[in-house]
């Protein structure tokens, strides 16, 4: 499972036309599955997301988690996080699991985000044509991968 995750002054996700969630400041995440990814997968980054120190303290240090900051969450699915470029232009998407597999986890980690921090997160919608608009804060952009976890 990779997440990528940018910091946040504000986000929305519009989705034929109407808006279907936003946020203010805070985190947006976005969620690439892939077929062997697990319960361990979710549960480590969804700490790993609740946790990570990205917000600044009063001396302008970034020392402070979307938690203790009471910032926002908007969690997004995006199987292109799943895509490979080592043969040719085109991306390969074939380590993007399916909804069969894919929802559930989806559906899975925002329910662990939600436990990790103790706020509601808002979403897009699995598998929508979604335009996600956002302002990026920082800008503050990680990519987390629980296979790699450097």
């Amino acid at each position: 499972m990779r997440i990528l995750i940018q910091r946040v002054k504000q986000c929305s996700v519009t989705i034929g036309g109407e808006c279907r969630s936003s946020i203010g400041a805070g985190m947006l995440i976005l969620v690439g599955i892939t077929h062997d990814d697990t319960e361990e997968d979710i549960g480590w980054l969804a700490g790993k997301a609740a946790r990570l120190r990205i917000f600044d303290d009063e001396n302008g240090v970034m020392n402070r988690s979307v938690v203790e900051t009471g910032g926002e969450i908007m969690i997004v699915s995006q199987f292109t996080l799943q895509a490979s470029t080592r043969k040719g232009n085109r991306p390969s998407y074939i380590r993007a699991a399916g909804p069969d597999i894919a929802v559930p986890l989806y559906e899975r980690f925002i329910a662990a985000v939600e436990a990790e921090t103790g706020r509601k997160a808002a979403t897009g919608r699995f598998g929508a044509d979604m335009q996600v608009t956002l302002t990026n804060d920082g800008p503050v952009t990680l990519w987390i991968d629980s296979k790699n976890r450097e």
